[in-house]
């Protein structure tokens, strides 16, 4: 480790604050973090385990936004928008509505691209330490499809990546079956992105916390942020579970309680929380496995095989935090999911065995990472949305970056997080 550079607090246990915590930790910080509940659960663990450098077009794009409206009286579809007159969801929405075109896809996608390209390579450097094993497989994703007008919008997209310069592959049904030859695909195509990857997010976490406390990083569980002292352009001290704490440098990452956390500190961040659910399912034939992370596209249905299981997950239902599953959403994913692999007729799980957490969904679909400009020791990092796992390692360098008032690896100047401030 390199010298005492001073003391890091990080706000925030998920994927984004371990990876922070991580290069800090490298660069000769002292690093305490703050998480308001335990270590064994956030959005990191649960969620699909992808790293999508395909995903270069973000949430808010051309069509979403009628899809979404069609979707929303079905009860089983993969998209929902609670109605209400809450004040945060009308403003995110119409920023939504703002962002929801061409010229906006156009402006991002290589900065979305760029971000993911260099998390991806980081992740190849962080499961050449022997401390970690989180099945990393950077074997590429399928997109499997079943209907000529999505293989007409996938093929399209694909030749947009392949103009961007991402390896991909387009093909017929023929060639995607032979690419899964232990698992029936009843599919007309695919596209594969060889530029993605996947992994084990659960083994991943659980590492990550082990490689820091055993390199002294200090955790503080049950530690929710009241308050923020500031001094002029400085934060002094954090406030939380009637404690305070101090330090040189403050990280704020949060997950989707980022726009209570900021507003705390006096700066206005704009995100909603959308609800995914994921459950483990294990083939009664272990020869029926899978050698590819998928997506059922027209169901909007993750596939990631992990440790001789099968993690299924969707849905993306946008409303304030609440406690509830609901199943009609969980029935619409399990019954999708033979219409694509007839060799997995899965009945629909316990609700105990389901498993649910919230993407932070920016209403631009970008990312917030950057200097605050208004309290000059605090760096965001957060609202990664359906790219949070993908983007963790790379949010973390550039934490520490920033910390050493060093030029980021990657432009950053698009997710500045005082954008809608």
């Amino acid at each position: 480790m390199a010298q005492n550079k001073g003391k890091a607090l990080i706000i925030g246990a998920g994927i984004a604050g371990l990876s922070s915590a991580y290069y800090l930790l490298q660069k000769g910080w002292q690093v305490e973090i703050l998480e308001q509940n335990d270590l064994s659960n956030n959005c990191s663990y649960g969620n699909a385990g992808m790293i999508v450098p395909s995903h270069f077009t973000p949430l808010a794009a051309p069509g979403v936004v009628a899809q979404g409206i069609r979707w929303m009286f079905d009860s089983k579809s993969p998209f929902y928008v609670k109605p209400s007159l809450n004040s945060r969801l009308i403003s995110w929405g119409l920023k939504f509505l703002k962002h929801s075109n061409q010229k906006h896809v156009d402006y991002s996608a290589a900065a979305i691209r760029d971000l993911n390209l260099a998390s991806s390579k980081l992740y190849n450097e962080i499961a050449q330490n022997d401390e970690f094993d989180f099945e990393l497989s950077q074997n590429g994703i399928l997109m499997l499809y079943k209907t000529e007008k999505v293989a007409e919008e996938e093929t399209e997209l694909a030749h947009k990546a392949i103009s961007m310069g991402l390896p991909v592959d387009i093909l017929g049904k023929k060639e995607i079956q032979e690419l899964e030859p232990n698992v029936q695909l009843d599919v007309i195509g695919g596209v594969n992105y060889k530029c993605d990857g996947h992994m084990n997010p659960m083994k991943l976490m659980k590492q990550m916390i082990s490689y820091l406390k055993n390199n002294d990083v200090v955790f503080h569980t049950h530690h929710q942020v009241t308050g923020f002292e500031t001094s002029g352009s400085n934060i002094k001290k954090v406030i939380a579970n009637g404690k305070e704490f101090t330090a040189d440098q403050f990280i704020m990452t949060g997950g989707s309680f980022l726009p209570e956390l900021a507003q705390k500190a006096g700066i206005k961040i704009q995100l909603m929380p959308g609800k995914g659910y994921s459950f483990m399912h294990k083939p009664e034939n272990p020869l029926n496995t899978l050698q590819h992370a998928a997506l059922l596209i027209e169901a909007r249905v993750a596939v990631t095989p992990m440790n001789g299981h099968i993690r299924f997950g969707g849905t993306m239902e946008l409303a304030s935090h609440n406690d509830t599953i609901n199943m009609k959403r969980v029935e619409g994913i399990t019954r999708s999911i033979p219409n694509y692999l007839p060799d997995f007729q899965i009945e629909k799980p316990k609700e105990s065995e389901i498993w649910f957490g919230y993407r932070p969904c920016a209403p631009d679909g970008l990312p917030y990472l950057g200097q605050s400009s208004k309290l000059k020791n605090l760096i965001i990092a957060g609202g990664g949305g359906m790219m949070g796992l993908s983007l963790g390692p790379i949010f973390g360098k550039t934490v520490s970056e920033l910390a050493h008032d060093q030029k980021p690896t990657v432009e950053i100047k698009i997710f500045n997080p005082e954008r809608f401030s």
